[in-house]
């Protein structure tokens, strides 16, 4: 399998994964950016969901990056996962 091939599953696998554990998947994206290491996915959720990607004490982060790097093993090449968090669009009052 080709590396141009490969790199859509990975995205594919992560969104699919990522969108069944969040409560507004319509809010899930994952930018996948190459470099000499591998590639790099960033992961953006909505920011009430991004407790629900990490998980208690980052189990569900990296139970991901487990999942990720099997796929790696299988497709030879180095994928790393970046979960990014955003604040929330909320203003607090002083």
């Amino acid at each position: 399998m080709s590396e141009s091939s490969a790199e859509p599953s990975a995205v594919e696998l992560i969104t699919a994964i990522a969108c069944s554990l969040v409560d507004k998947p319509e809010a899930v994206s994952v930018n996948a950016t190459s470099n000499e290491a591998g590639t790099v996915l960033r992961l953006r959720v909505d920011p009430t969901d991004v407790g629900k990607v990490i998980g208690k004490q980052g189990r569900t982060a990296r139970s991901l990056r487990t999942i990720l790097g099997a796929v790696s093993v299988k497709l030879h090449h180095r994928y790393s996962l970046e979960i990014v968090e955003e604040a929330k669009q909320e203003t607090a009052s002083s």
